[in-house]
């Protein structure tokens, strides 16, 4: 599909530009005479000889129309050319009835119903003709005879290729519009409510401008000239569905705007386009009698409209703009150019009366619908990184309600049942102490054995009573340089038996909150297990800082690291990676860091080491 439009622009636009020197086959006509005439209705034959002809040439002045005349004759010599064929193109005459006449002989009439004066001429000429006069006759209600383009003569099939190629880009444009609008209507029944309006009143904007350039060509005019009512129906009505849905997607983008203005002028607007739609069905309803009524409120009162909502929607969108949003800045740009354009064509409209044909805006129009669909897309992959932002974080979410649901629920297991089963267990190993003292040597080895595996189901249930509940006591100041040094203290032949070594990088001056006792178990728990990772040559590096109100410590080794699914299960109980590890040691661990008001997180890569980062609150000082 964008080959072939790619290939027809190609093709289409070196027709865009009329070719100014005369060659033998080709010439331009660039002088004739202009007579005033009181006719209404197409003459049925040329006036006869007069001297009151007013001469006229291409680019100079045109002499204004008298009040009393209604109509204008003009008249030119058909230059010779040397062709099998010949033909005539005028190009841009503006005229409500027209017609032609060669040699006396009429070849050429038009008589419209309805408001579109501009005409593109095609005609083919017999060779007899070349070298007559050819007359011109056309009513009008311009205070100008207007002919903005050129009158060429040559090859009739040359003229015809030309004059496709000068109009397919309007075509090719409008056919484009229309598509894209259909498509995103389609594709808006499948969106949700938050973005269906914006998306619909986007589509309205599109399929109305394809309209408008489609309908606004005067290819359709020309070669379908019995649809012409119909042509300039559609125009309209896109026109009536252009504005308000153009104000309610910039209402949608920016806010209602200061004080409602833009949601007050989109609601306005509303009702004046459905005023001005049953105005044209009554209108059509009475065979175009209220013509001059309808075309008061549907193209100046309208056309004062539109220059007050582009007014309005220019200083919106600087004021949005200055605010450095990007959708903002781009919408800004693309709107710009298609405002600025289409107010300075309005303006020139109003300025000339009428006789101004607008042709720039199409081009402004494209470049805003460019800038539209651009944020368009920005908006859907923002919306898709906002998806995938909110799915880790539902992700996260649920993984901290399980693990808090899980902890719950041992913690109510664990505060029922550890104190029942230590009175047993204490009872039992006083006994088996007494059996030691008593036994012989071969059964004191399996009274050993059996002591161990009780002292070992003891340290489970302490583990257990200090999660279920992690009772501080009376909190004190405590210094964490201090805290370590007896952490190194305890912990330091543990990693020279490991072949590694504990380094500690804290400041005196750092305090925190909390019981010695506990935090002395948390902190044993994590260099211990960072000990045990590391192989020859090892070190656990301890330091602390203190930033914004937190102190952070970092347990770091360089041991045999975890990969992400172990670090996801840190602190689950019952989960170790170590042989005859419970999975008890961290769930303590963590229970103790959330009772102080602290955070604690792992960072790890496999074969590279692992760092434990633990947030508490500071002291006060």
């Amino acid at each position: 599909m964008f080959l072939i439009i790619v290939i027809a622009f190609s093709q289409a636009l070196p027709g865009l530009v009329f070719a100014t020197e005369e060659t033998a086959a080709r010439a331009a006509i660039k002088e004739w005479r202009i007579l005033w005439s009181e006719t209404r209705g197409v003459p049925d034959s040329v006036p006869a000889h007069r001297d009151d002809w007013l001469a006229t040439s291409a680019g100079g002045s045109t002499p204004s129309k008298p009040h009393a005349k209604a109509s204008a004759w003009i008249q030119m010599k058909i230059p010779e050319i040397s062709s099998a064929s010949p033909g005539i193109l005028i190009d841009k005459l503006h005229g409500q009835q027209v017609a032609v006449y060669a040699d006396h002989e009429k070849i050429y009439e038009s008589t419209r119903t309805y408001n579109y004066e501009l005409n593109y001429i095609l005609l083919p000429l017999h060779q007899d003709l070349l070298g007559k006069d050819l007359y011109i006759w056309l009513e009008t209600a311009r205070d100008h005879v207007t002919m903005e383009g050129k009158i060429l003569v040559g090859n009739y099939h040359d003229l015809l290729n030309q004059f496709v190629k000068s109009n397919l880009v309007d075509i090719i444009l409008g056919s484009a519009f229309i598509f894209i609008a259909l498509v995103m209507l389609i594709c808006a029944v499948f969106l949700n409510r938050k973005y269906l309006i914006t998306v619909l009143a986007l589509s309205f904007i599109i399929l109305s401008v394809g309209i408008l350039v489609f309908t606004y060509s005067p290819f359709l005019y020309t070669i379908f000239a019995e649809y012409g009512n119909l042509y300039t129906q559609l125009y309209d009505i896109s026109l009536f569905i252009l504005l308000p849905s153009f104000s309610l997607f910039f209402e949608k983008i920016f806010g209602p705007g200061w004080r409602g203005v833009l949601r007050k002028l989109r609601r306005f607007q509303v009702f004046y386009s459905l005023f001005c739609g049953l105005f044209l069905i009554f209108n059509q309803w009475a065979s175009n009698q209220w013509f001059d009524l309808y075309y008061f409120f549907s193209v100046q009162v309208l056309g004062f409209v539109m220059i007050v909502q582009f007014v309005l929607l220019v200083g919106s969108s600087m004021y949005y703009a200055i605010k450095g949003n990007k959708d903002a800045v781009i919408f800004n740009a693309g709107f710009a150019v298609f405002a600025i354009v289409g107010l300075g064509e309005l303006l020139q409209f109003f300025l000339t009366r009428g006789s101004y044909n607008l042709f720039l805006w199409k081009w402004g129009i494209v470049s805003f619908i460019i800038a539209l669909i651009v944020i368009l897309g920005r908006h859907f992959a923002k919306n898709h990184e906002q998806m995938l932002q909110y799915s880790k974080e539902l992700e996260m979410f649920n993984n901290e309600l399980q693990r808090s649901e899980k902890m719950e629920i041992i913690s109510e297991l664990a505060a029922s049942v550890a104190h029942e089963v230590r009175n047993p267990l204490q009872v039992t190993r006083g006994f088996l102490q007494l059996l030691t003292g008593k036994a012989q040597s071969t059964e004191r080895e399996y009274l050993d054995l059996a002591l161990v595996e009780l002292d070992r189901a003891s340290g489970i249930i302490t583990d257990f009573l200090t999660f279920a509940k992690p009772e501080f006591g009376k909190d004190t100041v405590l210094r964490i340089s201090e805290e370590f040094k007896h952490i190194e203290g305890i912990l330091g032949p543990l990693a020279h038996l490991q072949g590694g070594r504990i380094t500690v990088d804290i400041p005196e001056d750092i305090t925190i909150r909390g019981n010695s006792s506990k935090f002395k178990q948390a902190f044993i728990n994590i260099v211990k297990n960072s000990i045990e990772a590391l192989g020859d040559e090892g070190l656990v590096h301890i330091r602390c800082y203190r930033q914004q109100g937190q102190v952070f410590i970092h347990v770091v080794d360089n041991g045999e690291g975890m990969g992400p699914d172990v670090l996801a299960r840190l602190g689950e109980p019952y989960f170790s990676n170590k042989t005859k590890g419970t999975g008890l040691g961290l769930m303590v661990t963590f229970r103790i860091i959330e009772a102080m008001g602290g955070d604690i997180y792992f960072t790890s890569k496999q074969g590279v080491g692992t760092d434990a980062v633990i947030t508490l609150p500071a002291a006060c000082e």
